[in-house]
């Protein structure tokens, strides 16, 4: 069996953090989105991995991921070009799958369970397809599956008005080489794109059998700066204490931290867990509850909580800041010591804030 993984799209809603970069390489506690899909893959006994690369520098998800040795895997990219919708993405892939079945992963999704359960047995079985799913408040954001009183999946659409079921498909699916046939019988839809959730229709319309799993731990789909901060929140409620890096006399710890090497946390600092703090990161501050600071960071004072900081900033100020999404490089001081009730960005690479 082999992995595809697409990591193409423009990701509009995470602007301007995308300007700069991939959505997949957006860090959740410290580690790229995309890494995630590679792992589940891996532990799933997938070695054998395809990227689907899209037009938004492609360089740096080749550059962060190489080819694939420091996963055990064996990496093959492969160019789509303009994002035409995921069943496009499948199709580019062709040559690359083969006749093989495959796990399409989409590399901004996150799954906590991982796919072991899910994998295991389709390769042998009769379906074409397997899905899953997840109980969703907002359906319309998502492809939508309609199950009848025995469970059995009999109607797939893509981001309905009017969703006739609240049972979202998780961005992962499991496939047999008859899914080329599919997407060549399939049109555009309405958005213009070639359609996943069209493509398996397809199946159903021609008694082909699709088989769909209840995914019950959480699941994220990292599309928005708010899904990101939830996702991170997810990631450190599983984090590990660990100090690798240099804590100074008078230092307050509560909880699990995670502390890499090269990192000093200075005196009178608190750092209130779960919290991440990447290599080589200087702290004099309040890190709050489920904070992720990346590689190379200073921070100087005030309170930050809540969020991501991406890594080699410097964030100097009497402020606190919360619920934020803070790019590589940026740069973030203030002058005076007056403590608010907080401020919230979304910022993206080699920023500069004055407050």
């Amino acid at each position: 069996m082999k992995g595809l993984i697409l990591s193409g799209g423009h990701g509009t809603r995470l602007r301007p953090l995308t300007h700069t970069g991939p959505k997949q390489l957006i860090p959740i506690a410290n580690k790229p989105v995309l890494f995630y899909a590679i792992e589940d893959l891996k532990e799933a006994g997938i070695t054998d991995i395809g990227i689907i690369l899209g037009t938004n520098m492609p360089e740096k998800v080749k550059e962060a991921v190489g080819d694939g040795s420091k996963f055990d895997v064996e990496i093959t990219y492969i160019m789509q070009g303009e994002p035409k919708g995921l069943a496009h993405a499948v199709s580019v892939a062709h040559d690359f799958v083969g006749n093989e079945p495959f796990v399409m992963y989409l590399g901004d999704n996150i799954l906590k369970s991982g796919i072991n359960e899910f994998v295991e047995g389709f390769e042998e079985s009769e379906f074409d397809a397997r899905i899953l799913l997840q109980k969703v408040d907002e359906p319309e954001r998502f492809g939508v599956a309609e199950l009848n009183e025995k469970g059995e999946v009999t109607h797939l659409v893509e981001k309905p008005n009017e969703p006739k079921s609240d049972l979202a498909l998780v961005g992962i699916y499991l496939f047999k080489s008859t899914i080329f046939e599919a997407i060549k019988k399939i049109k555009p839809s309405w958005r213009g794109e070639l359609e996943i959730t069209d493509a398996i229709q397809e199946f159903l319309n021609s008694q082909k059998k699709v088989d769909s799993h209840i995914v019950k731990g959480w699941w994220k789909d990292t599309g928005k700066p708010e899904d990101v901060l939830e996702a991170n929140h997810l990631i450190l409620d599983w984090l590990e204490a660990s100090n690798k890096g240099k804590i100074e006399d008078g230092v307050k710890i509560h909880g699990r931290v995670n502390i890499d090497t090269g990192s000093v946390i200075r005196k009178g600092s608190v750092i209130r867990g779960p919290v991440i703090i990447g290599k080589n990161c200087e702290i004099d501050a309040y890190i709050g509850p489920y904070t992720a600071i990346g590689d190379n960071t200073r921070i100087i004072g005030g309170e930050i909580e809540s969020s991501i900081v991406v890594g080699d900033s410097l964030i100097e100020c009497e402020k606190k800041i919360v619920d934020s999404l803070i790019g590589n490089h940026s740069c973030i001081v203030s002058i005076g010591n007056r403590l608010p009730k907080g401020y919230r960005f979304v910022i993206g690479e080699n920023s500069f804030v004055n407050l």
